[in-house]
């Protein structure tokens, strides 16, 4: 899998932009229907509450400008007492308003999260469905960034566009029948605006929607850089690959930067274009309606009334800006987690039940041919016959094909033709659940979970009793270590403890296959971070282990299968020898090279 080299890809094309908010809609925000509706009435409650305001507000002007022109002619002057009373219903509209906008932004806040928690428990259970050449093409950055980034634009976008839509579209609907109610003449000149101001919005969106969805894919890159970096940061400073790593997150980074810049810089364009459209459109509102006062058709208050409408008229028209902004900002985050939800999953090839208890570890290859890639062979006609208890040594140089075959056997990985059979059921035959109850994996690399000791020895035994998991860890010599921890077997530990040696990770992870007594074992290099008592130690556990089990050793130092029971020799996909030690070496082909050129590099 390559590393910063990823940030160098092509961008995607552009994805279907209906229908990704048809999927929205149709697979998660109809489940929440009745909350939308609740959202949608108390929206418009609220909008109509404000709309309605600056009216009111008008008559109490218009009730204060008649009192002082009445004053002037000697009349009684101004009724505080109605303007009290206009001035008590106005309050009492924006209280009511207040809290139709707190249940309705509540309700939505809620649907948001619910949609977002289900949305993230579907992309668990994807990973769980997904076949392990999807991750070989991916860096573990861009899935955590669907995870994490996709998800979380998606839910605060969602719940801020969906208020705002309904609120904008009510205000727009709302405050044009006030205006029309004061002066249509008046309302023609505001509503002239709306044709450029919707043709300079369809403008910038088009041209930004592109740089959005570079925004999105660009930062699941960056996150893939980092996480691998960081990830591996001992080798990058091993190898002074500081620069080097450097050079390819600023490439990305700028690319990042580019489409992040150009996005944000179109979509906020619009709000001051908007507002000077405003501007014009207000000038020419407080011209018109000073001459029609002048002539009598309109009240002072009505004035007010209209340039405050004509205000609000603008500022929705406005927020179509941001709205847009949030919307192409959470289509392109969806559209990456359906494309994940939508992957292609491992194959179901089960055809019933099978009681794996009651199988004893039998395992045949015939005829097994398998590539990563389905234009490149790796393993060619593979055949091999192993009796249960048997222990078996898998050696060849690097590149062989050892560590694909127990990947195959375990279905990381299906076949390409052939088939691998235990105790004479196909492995495809099984759940996948199943077949790997079977087995215990001892890796090369190790890894630890974040949790206790106890936890981690646990992991495939959940049931396992406390003196289980301690007789386990004595089998595995780790006991001793662990009981000089601070906490023993409750002590926390990840995969970067600092005072956990990679041999006492090895030993841990050890201990936790023996107390998964699994019927068949697999061994890959698992004493490689082992000093060499220690790892005496190890092999004299794991030989009482293996009695009874079939086991599967992966190993690079020959000289530590020397005792097993078959020695399978492979050299290009194919087994070119097979025997005991003894024979093979009596033989003096492949194998005895291979030993001998081991040894004398040992012995140098």
């Amino acid at each position: 899998m390559p590393g910063p080299m990823r940030g160098q890809q092509n961008v995607q094309k552009a994805k279907d932009v209906k229908g990704t908010v048809a999927k929205l809609i149709k697979n998660y925000m109809l489940q929440y229907k009745v909350a939308l509706i609740v959202v949608f009435i108390f929206a418009i409650g609220s909008t109509i509450f404000t709309i309605v305001g600056p009216k009111i507000l008008g008559n109490a002007t218009t009730e204060v400008f008649n009192g002082l022109v009445n004053k002037i002619s000697g009349g009684s002057g101004i009724d505080f007492g109605k303007i009290g009373r206009i001035l008590l219903t106005l309050l009492g509209l924006y209280i009511v308003s207040s809290i139709f906008s707190f249940i309705q932004g509540f309700t939505m806040t809620e649907v948001a999260q619910k949609l977002t928690y289900k949305l993230r428990n579907d992309l668990a259970l994807k990973i769980n469905k997904l076949p392990m050449k999807y991750f070989d093409k991916k860096t573990h950055g861009e899935v955590l960034s669907i995870i994490t980034n996709d998800i979380d634009t998606l839910g605060m976008n969602l719940n801020q566009s969906i208020t705002q839509i309904i609120t904008t579209i009510c205000t727009i609907v709302g405050i044009l029948i006030m205006m029309l109610s004061i002066s249509w003449q008046m309302t023609l000149i505001s509503i002239i605006i709306l044709p450029v101001s919707i043709g300079i919005i369809k403008i910038i969106v088009s041209k930004s929607q592109k740089y959005f969805r570079k925004q999105q894919n660009y930062l699941g890159h960056v996150n893939g850089q980092v996480e691998e970096i960081y990830g591996g940061l001992n080798i990058v400073k091993v190898f002074n690959g500081e620069e080097k790593a450097q050079k390819y997150f600023k490439e990305a980074n700028e690319q990042l930067y580019s489409s992040g810049w150009k996005s944000q810089f179109l979509s906020g364009l619009m709000h001051p274009l908007m507002n000077f459209l405003g501007n014009i459109a207000y000038v020419a509102v407080a011209v018109v309606g000073g001459y029609f006062a002048i002539q009598g058709t309109i009240t002072v208050g009505n004035i007010q009334s209209f340039i405050q409408y004509n205000r609000q008229f603008v500022q929705p028209i406005g927020q179509v800006a941001q709205i847009s902004g949030m919307l192409q900002s959470m289509v392109a985050a969806a559209e990456r987690i359906f494309k994940f939800l939508e992957e292609e999953e491992e194959v179901v090839t089960a055809k019933g039940q099978i009681d794996t208890k009651k199988l004893n570890g039998n395992v045949t290859f015939k005829n097994v041919e398998f590539g990563y890639n389905k234009d490149k062979t790796i393993i060619n006609n593979f055949n091999a016959k192993v009796k249960e208890g048997q222990k078996i040594a898998i050696v060849g140089p690097t590149g062989a094909g050892k560590t694909t075959m127990v990947k195959l056997l375990m279905r990381f990985y299906d076949v390409n033709s052939g088939e691998i059979l235990v105790d004479g059921h196909n492995v495809k035959d099984f759940e996948r659940g199943e077949l790997r109850r079977m087995f215990g994996m001892v890796l090369q690399d190790t890894w630890l979970f974040a949790g206790t000791v106890k936890e981690n020895i646990k992991y495939g035994n959940e049931e396992a009793s406390d003196n289980e998991v301690i007789k386990a860890a004595k089998a595995a010599h780790v006991h001793h270590f662990i009981k000089t921890l601070p906490h023993g077997y409750d002590s926390e530990l990840n995969e970067e403890s600092s005072n956990v040696s990679a041999g006492q990770k090895q030993l841990l992870t050890i201990a936790r296959v023996i107390l998964a007594n699994p019927k068949v074992l697999i061994l890959d290099e698992a004493t490689s971070s082992i000093d060499t008592k220690t790892e005496i130690q190890i092999q004299a556990a794991m030989d009482n282990l293996m009695k009874g089990r079939t086991s599967f050793i992966i190993a690079h130092r020959l000289s530590t299968i020397k005792n097993a029971d078959l020695i399978l020799v492979m050299n290009h996909g194919d087994i070119v020898e097979q025997g005991t030690h003894e024979k093979l070496l009596a033989k003096k082909g492949f194998y005895s090279d291979l030993y001998n050129s081991q040894f004398d590099v040992e012995e140098e």
